[in-house]
């Protein structure tokens, strides 16, 4: 199962949700998640996966755009180990 149908899964769990695209947004224009789901997931993420988010609020907007940004962040985090 590639990283990305994780993501996905992950997140449909966590928010329970139907089915998401890897290139929607996640947040305002694309699935309209807020403040408390980004939060869910991020919990959901940091445990899966043992991530380590800064404090800056426009990166960690940037990773968290779609699960494709997701899966890349969470790959980079993964090479740093």
């Amino acid at each position: 199962m590639s990283l990305e149908v994780e993501i996905k899964k992950l997140i449909i769990n966590a928010l329970e949700l139907e089915d998401i695209d890897e290139d929607e947004a996640l947040f305002i224009d694309g699935l309209g998640l807020d403040s408390i789901d980004a939060l869910e997931l991020g919990m959901a993420l940091k445990k899966k996966y043992n991530l380590k988010m800064g404090s800056n609020k426009a990166e960690n907007k940037k990773y968290f755009y779609s699960v494709k940004t997701l899966a890349t962040f969470i790959r980079e985090q993964q090479n740093d180990q």
